[in-house]
């Protein structure tokens, strides 16, 4: 080794994070000589004789940034070490340099299509191999940053998608409310008078019934094809239920204002068994039975919650996400057991919510579905969907682990068991 090397060596900066590289070389002479140079380069080194203690060596946690591997050796030689590590998706991704006297282009073909980045012809020139060496590495810090960034931007453009879905589902609603409220305004608020109205009518009947029990036969013979007693009875009755139709309007679109909170800015304290009630109120429609599901009832057990400092808008979204999704598996399920002695079961959601300390946690369960291993791992990713092919887009978990954990530091779990139905556990700081 000459002292320029070592001076290149020396130059090398101190605050470099150690890098591993793992040698794996089967004489003793070249394993040695090539540890010293590298640990000098300011890399740490781990040292593998054969193709099997180089495998034994990779089975932890703790793994190589970059694999320097002999081709010639006994046992299990470099081409089928590279070809194990290559289908370990655990490791696939360390750049693997071969070491090697080869220098026929067909075996230099060969390590490469198995996975090999590059190839050093013994005799080693040691500044050509620490020269490789840091490329090889530079690359695949490059890579692993690029990929990270990836990360980033999806999750960016996943709270974009979500802020403007939360945004325009709030103008939508309190477009609505503001279009439906004035006919509605009108229609209460005449309700009155007309009820009124209609008394006073029914009352002057009467009395030409009291004052002139015996009218001509024509005004007999419309009363029976009438049925003025009936009519008389019912009327009130219609009233009432008109009575009773526009004040469950009115309740909508309060709920709605309040689902929307399109007039509130930043975080406010909030009654989030409102927002609970809000949402189940404009799902309602959903809950009720159809050609192949029974209604799906709802089961409360609403704790003693405080006021919760929260965006209440965008956890009126997370209920609405969470719902929805218990309602649709349930359903799924349902067409499932159409033809079994099942179907005669109803589904079932329950909502849980109680305070713990300086923290409330809510929980939503269902017992449709459940999730499966497969999606376990994946139903908090972008665009991940378990629906069918146009029932859903793979953004509501992704939007409620956003909601809940990004913009509310708070944690979001659950529970599953396929077939037997899902439990999502949201936990909220109250402050």
């Amino acid at each position: 080794m000459t002292a320029s090397i070592l001076d290149r060596n020396n130059i090398i900066t101190s605050d470099r994070a150690r890098e591993i590289i793992l040698v794996v070389d089967d004489n003793p002479a070249n394993l040695q000589v090539l540890s010293s140079f590298l640990d000098e380069s300011s890399f740490e080194v781990w040292a593998a004789r054969s193709g099997e203690k180089a495998l034994l060596r990779l089975d932890n946690d703790h793994l190589p940034d970059l694999i320097l591997l002999d081709v010639m050796m006994p046992g299990i030689d470099g081409f089928e070490t590279c070809q194990r590590l290559k289908s370990d998706p655990r490791v696939q991704d360390i750049p693997i340099i071969f070491m090697t006297a080869l220098s026929e282009t067909t075996d230099k073909v060969k390590g490469l299509r198995l996975g090999a980045v590059d190839y050093i012809t013994k005799p080693f020139q040691y500044e050509e191999v620490l020269v490789r060496i840091e490329h090889h590495l530079q690359l695949r810090n490059l890579t692993k940053n690029l990929i990270a960034k990836n990360a980033e931007l999806q999750m960016t453009q996943t709270q974009l998608i979500q802020a403007e879905k939360v945004a325009t589902l709030g103008q939508l609603a309190a477009g609505i409310a503001h279009e439906v409220n004035n006919p509605l305004n009108f229609i209460a608020g005449n309700l009155t008078f007309v009820k009124n109205y209609v008394q006073d009518i029914v009352n002057l009947i009467n009395l030409y019934q009291k004052h002139l029990p015996n009218p001509p036969t024509e005004i007999q013979n419309a009363i029976k094809v009438t049925d003025l007693n009936y009519l008389l009875s019912d009327l009130s009755r219609i009233m009432q239920s008109m009575k009773l139709g526009t004040d469950r309007v009115t309740e909508i679109v309060s709920s709605l204002n309040n689902f929307s909170r399109h007039r509130e800015a930043g975080k406010k304290l909030a009654n989030l068994h409102e927002g609970l009630e809000s949402t189940l109120l404009i799902l309602g429609h959903r809950l009720k039975p159809n050609a192949y599901c029974p209604a799906i009832e709802i089961v409360k057990e609403y704790g003693n919650l405080p006021p919760v400092e929260c965006y209440p808008g965008e956890l009126n979204q997370v209920f609405m996400n969470l719902i929805c999704n218990a309602i649709d598996a349930i359903e799924e399920k349902q067409k499932k057991l159409a033809f079994s002695e099942s179907y005669q079961h109803p589904g079932v959601i329950k909502i849980k919510t109680e305070a713990i300390g300086d923290h409330v946690i809510i929980k939503i369960a269902d017992n449709g579905l459940g999730l499966n291993e497969a999606d376990e791992t994946k139903i908090f990713d972008a665009f991940y969907t378990t629906k069918p092919i146009g029932k859903g887009t793979g953004l509501g978990l992704s939007i409620v682990y956003q909601i809940v954990v990004t913009n509310h530091h708070g944690k979001l779990t659950y529970y599953s068991k396929f077939y037997e139905g899902v439990e999502f556990i949201i936990e909220l700081p109250i402050q």
